[in-house]
Formats: C-alpha cells, structure tokens, sequence
C-alpha cells in the first residue's frame, strides 16, 4: 500500500472513530459536504385517496419532548418547504425555552408529490376556479389548475389529524392553523366551511383579490345563514402592501385595504363567539411580513410561561 493510500485509510479510520464517539456520547457528527438535516424532525408521507396524490408533511418535536411525556399543542403551517424551518426556528428561538410561546408540535403542510410549489398551491389553496385566463401553468403540458381548497380541507381533516394522532403526542384539542397569501386564502376556507377545524387560526397577508374578491361573497352568504361564528383569529398585513409609490409597495393589489373591508364585515355582525385580532405591520411587504406574522401569531396563540394570567 502506498504512503498517499495509507494516509487515506488512516483518515477515514479516525473519521469513523470520532463519528462513533459522538454517537455514543449522545450527539451527531457531520460528514464533509453532507446535506444539512435539522435535529428533531421527520418526514411522512400520506396518500390523499380521494385526490389520488400523495403529500408529505414535515414534523418537528420541541426539545422537551422524549423526556415529558405530556401531550402538547399542535401548529400547522402552509408552505412546508419555506414556512416549516422559519417557524421551527422562531418556536425554539423566540419561544425561550417555553416561556414567551408554549413548546408546540409543528407539521408542516408540504406539496403534492411531482408538482411544483406553485402548481400545487395554487390548486390546493383557492377556493374556487379563477376567472383569470392570463394565468399559466409553470408544469409544461398541465393546465393551471385552481379552485380545489375544500377537497384539500376535508385530506387534512380526515387523513392528516388522524395521522398525526396516531404517531405523536398531540393535544388535537389544541391546533393552530398558520397561513400566508394563499396559504391565508386556505384558512379562510376553512374559517367560512368547518371554523371547528382549529382552535386559533393565524391568517397573514391573505390574498382577499382572488378571483374577483370571491371571499367576500363567501363571508357574506355565512353571515346570511349563521347567527356565530366560534372562532380565535389573527390577521396581519405588512404596510407595504397597499397601493402606493414605491419600490416596495404593491402595484395592483391593495391588501391592506382589502384586510381592513374584510375584518370590518366580520365585525359588523357581531358573532359572540368571534375573538378577532387585526394589525397592520409597519415597514413591511408581502415577502418581508410573513416571518414576523408568524412570531407573533405564535406568541398571541400559544403564550408561554411568563406571558399566561
């Protein structure tokens, strides 16, 4: 065996040792250029049999977790993929350690397996079809698709809360829906169809010009039909996304005055069982909110230790 050989061998010999080590001790060892894995999560699969599709959902279990033995609440994110690791990483970072945002599960809502985030998103999270012919699809050879947020509802109802009841300790008494822009138009769904589905909902930024404000014919026709509407709700919107002059403001779509005629219709039928909370976040757009919506939304739905009466 030559030197360069040996020198190799030895190498991989120590690597292997150290990496033995730090298992033993309790901890992990990462192997040059490996994919970075963040500790304490899990990946699932679930087959939507009525969609005929399968989705993934991302866990991730507090720290306190393996040595409780309690149940604990339980947050579901839209836009598994961006929303799940910046969630993840406000719960543990600003939730110190329990006291400012109770420790929670977290599962991320991904998308369906072999379309894209926007093509499966845009299906799954609208309420109805769009009147907008413009709109392509970025999935060569499929049509955009819209409008199909019941039947993704009744998956998460029917296959994923049975799901993550069965393999973790979850309070399912005790659920958080966290959405943005579409993912927002989703919750909104499931506010105006099923409002029982979740004990808080955390509605950031939602996209209320869909289709021609459909979701304000929406809220109407449950006002005409319900005398309650049993619900915690919390609506943000980044300043920004109004109409205005600027770079960063928005050119078509005023959202802020869309979320204000919104909350106002919603308040004006003086639903007894409606605890609604509205702000408006200075300094803010579309891209820039949704980080901070969900710190807070968290801290309002979930308030730690130090934070309870």
């Amino acid at each position: 065996m030559t030197s360069h050989a040996m020198r190799r061998l030895t190498a991989a010999v120590l690597l292997a040792g150290s990496a033995a080590l730090a298992f033993a001790q309790g901890g992990t060892i990462a192997l040059e250029g490996a994919p970075y894995v963040l500790e304490g999560t899990e990946v699932r699969s679930i087959r939507a049999a009525a969609l005929q599709r399968d989705y993934q959902i991302y866990v991730s279990l507090p720290p306190s977790y393996a040595r409780s033995g309690r149940s604990y609440p339980v947050v579901f994110v839209t836009d598994a993929p961006y929303a799940f690791p910046v969630c993840r990483a406000i719960g543990l970072r600003a939730g110190r350690g329990g006291k400012a945002i109770e420790e929670f599960i977290l599962v991320g809502l991904s998308y369906a397996r072999g379309d894209t985030a926007e093509y499966s998103r845009r299906r799954d999270y609208t309420p109805t079809a769009t009147a907008d012919t413009t709109l392509v699809s970025d999935m060569p050879g499929r049509e955009p698709k819209f409008g199909e947020a019941a039947a993704y509802r009744r998956f998460i109802a029917g296959e994923v809360f049975p799901f993550v009841a069965r393999h973790y300790r979850a309070d399912m008494g005790r659920k958080t829906f966290i959405g943005h822009s579409y993912g927002s138009l989703l919750g909104l769904d499931m506010l105006l169809n099923d409002p029982s589905m979740f004990e808080n909902y955390v509605l950031g930024s939602p996209s209320l010009w869909f289709n021609r404000r459909v979701l304000f014919d929406q809220e109407k026709a449950y006002a005409a039909t319900h005398k309650d509407l049993r619900a915690n709700v919390f609506f943000a919107v980044g300043s920004y996304e109004a109409v205005r002059h600027g770079p960063r403001y928005n050119k078509d779509d005023d959202m802020v005055r869309d979320l204000r005629a919104f909350t106002a219709a919603l308040k004006s039928r003086n639903y007894p069982g409606l605890e609604m909370t509205s702000i408006v976040i200075p300094d803010e757009d579309h891209l820039t909110v949704a980080p901070i919506i969900m710190t807070r939304g968290l801290r309002w739905a979930l308030p730690g230790s130090e934070r309870k009466p």
